[in-house]
């Protein structure tokens, strides 16, 4: 049960900052998860398909958390879904 908290958490930062630095505004903290989770799966995808090193791996209680390649591939999902759904302007 506390690895999941801790997984909600990192993938919550993870896609917050993610979200910050494409600008994709919508949504809370449950979306910042989301991102942060998907964002994880798109970036372990990409260093594994490139053979890039894990330059930036936190351990704790014995499981890994790449938060470098996370955080990227969450850049990278949320820069998607902006270009797929503009922001409206009022």
């Amino acid at each position: 049960m506390v690895d999941i908290l801790i997984s909600l958490v990192i993938a919550g930062i993870a896609g917050s900052i993610a979200r910050s630095l494409s600008g994709f505004s919508r949504g809370g903290c449950i979306i910042s998860i989301v991102v942060g989770f998907i964002g994880a799966m798109i970036g372990y995808w990409l260093s594994r398909e490139l053979k890039f090193p894990d330059p930036f791996v936190l351990q704790i209680r014995g499981s890994n958390y790449n938060i470098l390649w996370t955080i990227i591939g969450a850049v990278i999902f949320t820069a998607i879904l902006s270009l797929i759904k503009p922001n409206k302007k009022k």
